[in-house]
């Protein structure tokens, strides 16, 4: 199927392909790397300088840790030196924005511990295996003590931000079009770890766009791996799930060619209303509008609310096979297909992973399905969040076949399960951005292709 069948509607045109010279200064107000290695500690961690060079990285494992150092690094497999003009951390408003933004996220801000354990750790703990919980100040300070001798990372994580990094890197050179504007609103706290958020997501090429909020703390998640790969997740929250409409969230969306609102957002009420006005000022704009899923427990939790968005704004939503069950109120037993099928009837275009067995791409009630690209998995962590960031690629750079877009996000998410760690490495989306470039001359380009075409699917 082709979204060059698409014909136009009455809502106004946008370029996906902008081009600005245009820039502004902000100004920032920075904090020193000192002031997070100081917040690590009080934490119950350690981080360490090694010859003038603070080390993050990218591996975590539960065996010969050394006091809890961070030795991970989000960004690449390999370890990346943060040099002494990056020991500023920038707390502010990006100085430097562009006159319009390809894709902007709202979504949930903060900060990933992730560690190997085993699953008597869990069990000393209390904690349910492969489950994701809600936790207090309280709790979050019991894990880590307990985690104290291991080895783990610390990164700028959440799942629209793993999206949103790969994107940004997909689009960091003009290979089958112009380098992509991305950024991120969100809400961290004015602590170091707020700083540590948004100094690491600016390394990405994204730009995390809302001011931290002062003496407010950071929303923190603790991920324990077990040898199996099963992922438990504790989510501190923090500031990261009160998100306020202000006029600066206005501006933003004013100037954007792609809204995405990530799924965890809609766990409180007050930032349901915030989505709502969002949504809807997107839609005066004539953004593209796509929601992710998230957690399957977050939907039935907040299945109402997430209806109104979904039903009533979004162009693209994202989901695994379980999310798109529970939004059909499905039972297990029935098949990704047929709820890709049923959602493609309520809203436009409709992504549905399904792991190893492939994925599919709803439209108009048909659901088309997309082989997976091979690969050795090594890390399945972030698969989703690939392929997403494939399909928000293929719409920017104008792919109009809808098979072709789904191999390149199948591509992308493969690359991603080939690695260690949850973001697609710099170094891989180079190499993909050129294998695809013959691809994207070869498609039928659409330089227009606006919610006015894509919601009359």
């Amino acid at each position: 199927m082709s979204l060059s069948l698409l014909s136009p509607i009455s809502s106004p045109k946008f370029s996906l392909h902008p081009r600005s010279s245009l820039c502004h200064n902000n100004g920032h107000n920075t904090t020193t790397i000192k002031a997070f290695v100081a917040e690590t500690l009080r934490l119950g961690f350690m981080g360490r300088k090694q010859g003038g060079v603070f080390w993050v990285s990218s591996v975590c494992r539960s065996g010969g840790g050394r006091g809890g150092d961070l030795e991970a690094d989000d960004e690449d497999v390999e370890k990346e030196e943060l040099e002494a003009e990056d020991f500023e951390v920038i707390i502010g408003p990006s100085s430097v924005l562009p006159d319009r933004w390809d894709v902007l996220g709202l979504g949930q801000a903060m900060v990933d511990f992730s560690g190997m354990v085993d699953d008597e750790f869990l069990e000393r703990l209390g904690l349910e295996k492969g489950t994701r919980k809600l936790i207090n100040h309280e709790e979050r300070g019991r894990v880590l003590r307990a985690m104290d001798g291991c080895s783990y990372k610390a990164a700028a994580g959440g799942s629209l931000s793993n999206s949103l990094v790969a994107l940004a890197r997909l689009g960091g050179k003009p290979i089958g079009g112009p380098t992509l504007n991305v950024a991120l609103a969100g809400s961290v706290g004015s602590d170091p770890l707020g700083g540590f958020y948004r100094t690491k997501l600016h390394r990405a090429n994204v730009s995390f766009c809302s001011a931290p909020i002062k003496d407010e703390t950071t929303g923190t998640v603790i991920v324990l791996t077990t040898p199996d790969a099963q992922r438990t997740m504790l989510a501190y929250q923090g500031t990261s799930s009160t998100i306020n409409y202000d006029s600066c969230l206005a501006s933003l969306i004013f100037k954007t060619n792609i809204f995405v609102v990530e799924g965890y957002l809609f766990e409180l009420p007050d930032t349901i209303q915030t989505i709502t006005k969002a949504c809807e000022e997107a839609r005066r704009n004539g953004a593209l509008i796509a929601v992710t899923a998230s957690d399957v427990s977050c939907i039935e939790r907040h299945y109402d609310d997430f209806w109104e968005i979904v039903g009533n704004y979004a162009d693209i939503v994202f989901a695994n096979s379980d999310e798109a069950r529970a939004f059909c109120h499905f039972s297990s037993g029935e098949s990704p297909d047929s709820a890709t099928r049923y959602l493609s009837h309520f809203v436009p275009m409709v992504s549905v992973t399904d792991g190893p067995r492939g994925s599919y791409i709803g439209v108009k009630g048909e659901a088309i399905y997309i082989p997976p690209s091979p690969c050795v998995p090594v890390d399945t962590c972030g698969a989703g969040d690939a392929y997403a960031s494939g399909i928000l690629y293929g719409i920017l750079r104008g792919v109009s076949d809808i098979k072709g877009m789904g191999t390149v996000a199948a591509r992308i998410a493969a690359t991603v399960v080939g690695q260690q760690g949850t973001r697609l490495s710099v170094r891989h989306a180079v190499d993909l951005a050129e294998s695809f470039s013959y691809q994207l001359e070869s498609s039928s380009i659409g330089s227009d292709i606006g919610s006015d075409h894509i919601s009359s699917l």
